[in-house]
């Protein structure tokens, strides 16, 4: 199936190639248009469990070394990419590691003991690029950041995946994209397949109709476990004095296996969506958001084959009220209210701040509906110039809250977590 969405993917290339600009023709060489870049990130994430559950704590320092190569000149240009990743774990041991909300570092993954954490871990891919016209073929060790299929970067180290990925904009303001993917290398772990995904296809685009309106439509088939589809409509409304009104819808449609279904113990379908209104004005912003997920089950996602999830990175949520918990249980309604503010207008360029309250109810529980609340605060201070420049400063903290019944299901716990990250960028060159 996904081979004839690639040949009519190729077939609409071929018909475009004289639609924009040429980016092959302007190819400056292999090494002529490399870039190096390294990341420093030390990052530590601390789950306080209030019911019975042992809190867990993880604390490291990564390096992410990103190589991308320029391509060859010509008409059809070749170039590389490629990364090396490395954690050393400072504290989360035994003890306390092993959160799979957290995942520094597996527990076990690299030792023969399941209850031991590695003091570090290394791992490494590359992956070969090729260029016609404005359209790119790779293979291999991939970070994709698609809506059905988005790497997790928000912990210690990414994830990764290996396989192929078309991405073509042969058209002013279209990007289509279609690939196959056949492993999953968890970012705690150093194994490239550690993830155990079998294969997941992917296809789909975005377009940007104008500069105030885009939309997307993408879709995914996960091997044994579900297939899914994804819409995005986005338009920015300027107002006067610096003002503007912007509304983003995304939403999903899923359809899991049966088999997939069983081990889980729901039904097979979930709708889920979300609209978020954010009025910006000066440095402040107000968000307003509503999500709703319908079907016999929540909406699924991310984690890991040979752990019981999906597969398809765990970032692939593209939806308003995703904090610490998703919101996104069988029948759960939700509603948000966020305040953000940059103080560059009060003399401090770099720093902001965002807080947000969600509530979400009438979760299908055995013993009838149940609720949830959150509380979210992230602080953020980015360097704007001398030696330590580009460094960032984050520090975020949730709390959340559920009923007894939700608890009871297994869907969520209460739990205070705080995370603080530390990043430097270097640019080698």
């Amino acid at each position: 199936m996904l081979n004839k969405k690639w040949a009519v993917l190729v077939l609409g290339v071929m018909a475009a190639t004289q639609a924009m600009a040429n980016e092959q023709a302007d190819a400056k060489g292999f090494v002529e248009d490399s870039h190096l870049n390294v990341l420093l990130r030390n990052a530590y994430i601390s789950r306080d469990y209030k019911h019975g559950g042992q809190d867990k704590a993880e604390w490291g320092q990564g390096v992410i070394a990103k190589f991308n190569s320029g391509f060859t000149q010509g008409t059809v240009g070749v170039g590389v990419d490629a990364f090396g990743l490395y954690a050393l774990r400072l504290d989360g041991g035994t003890g306390r590691a092993g959160a799979g909300g957290i995942d520094f570092f597996k527990r076990g993954g690299t030792s023969d003991d399941p209850s031991s954490a590695p003091h570090d871990l290394a791992r490494a891919g590359a992956a070969v690029k090729v260029r016609i016209s404005n359209t790119v073929i790779k293979y291999g060790d991939q970070m994709p950041a698609l809506p059905v299929l988005n790497f997790d970067d928000s912990r210690l180290l990414p994830e990764s995946f290996t396989g192929t990925l078309i991405t073509s904009k042969e058209i002013d303001g279209l990007v289509l994209n279609a690939g196959r993917f056949t492993q999953e290398a968890r970012k705690s772990a150093e194994a490239r397949d550690s993830g155990g995904l079998k294969k997941i296809d992917v296809y789909g685009g975005s377009y940007q109709f104008s500069d105030s309106l885009s939309g997307a439509l993408y879709a995914s088939d996960v091997e044994d476990r579900l297939k899914k589809q994804y819409i995005n409509l986005n338009y920015v409304l300027a107002l006067p004095s610096e003002q503007s009104l912007t509304f983003d819808f995304n939403g999903y449609r899923s359809h899991l296996d049966k088999d997939y279904a069983s081990t889980l113990g729901t039904g097979q379908d979930n709708k889920i969506w979300s609209l978020a209104a954010t009025w910006a004005f000066g440095p402040h912003s107000l968000t307003l958001a509503h999500q709703r997920s319908t079907g016999d089950t929540g909406y699924n996602y991310g984690f890991y084959q040979n752990a019981g999830g999906v597969g398809d990175g765990g970032s692939t949520i593209f939806l308003a009220n995703s904090y610490w918990s998703d919101f996104n249980a069988e029948d759960e309604v939700s509603w948000q209210l966020g305040y953000g503010i940059d103080f560059r207008t009060f003399g401090v360029p770099g720093l902001t701040y965002k807080v947000a309250y969600v509530r979400g109810d009438n979760i299908r529980t055995p013993t009838g509906d149940g609720q949830e609340r959150e509380i979210f605060n992230q602080l953020q201070y980015v360097v704007q110039n001398g030696p330590a420049k580009d460094l960032t400063l984050r520090l975020r903290g949730s709390w959340l809250r559920t009923s007894d019944n939700v608890r009871a299901s297994g869907y969520n716990d209460d739990g205070n977590e705080v995370r603080a990250f530390v990043e430097y960028p270097i640019n080698i060159f």
